[in-house]
């Protein structure tokens, strides 16, 4: 005879912590940069160059926003297209920067040595990385109820009462109870 237990839901994956998410980040974003510049050249062989560096960005594009999703924000789930672009439009973001950065030094020092160009370089990529993070977890990879609880609400029910909301604080510091419907008082005829 069969036993029969009750399975249990399993529970949510937990979230990893900010920098347990970050040096996350920068594994599964480095680790793809390397293999996307070693595909480059490869794929370069049979194709344009622009055409092969940009097959391959959209690949690497793809492939971090999945392993964004798993791995270093522990969604537990793949992305759907809306956070791929989300995440996309991030990584443009990030290209923009480190392009003005350039553009910036050229403009500033007409011609930079090679120290020069890879400390303005790295540095606006860094940079450029530190914000994509940021967004990608407060934003495109954030949980639904950490997003409620981070906004600000300018109004609390009061428990018990149903019907009365808090008023934010005013000049004099105090809090006012009002009701959160009007009552209607029939007119007398």
């Amino acid at each position: 005879m069969e036993s029969q237990r009750q399975s249990k839901p399993s529970p949510a994956p937990s979230r990893p912590g900010p920098l347990s998410s970050f040096v996350r980040f920068v594994v599964c974003g480095g680790g793809v940069g390397l293999l996307s510049s070693a595909a480059v050249p490869m794929l370069a062989a049979a194709m344009p160059w622009a055409v092969a560096n940009a097959l391959v960005t959209v690949a690497g594009t793809l492939l971090c926003t999945e392993l964004h999703a798993l791995f270093t924000f522990g969604t537990g789930r793949r992305p759907d297209w809306r956070r791929h672009l989300q995440s996309s439009g991030s990584a443009v973001a990030a290209y923009l920067a480190t392009t003005a950065a350039m553009f910036a030094l050229y403009a500033v020092q007409p011609s930079p040595g090679m120290l020069w160009e890879q400390t303005v370089y790295l540095t606006a990529s860094g940079l450029a990385g530190v914000g994509r993070f940021l967004v990608l977890r407060l934003f495109v990879f954030a949980d639904r109820n950490e997003r409620d609880e981070r906004s600000t609400r300018s109004e609390t029910l009061l428990s018990g009462e149903p019907n009365l909301r808090l008023i934010p604080a005013t000049d004099t510091g105090r809090r006012q109870v009002a009701p959160t419907h009007t009552t209607l008082i029939p007119a007398a005829a």
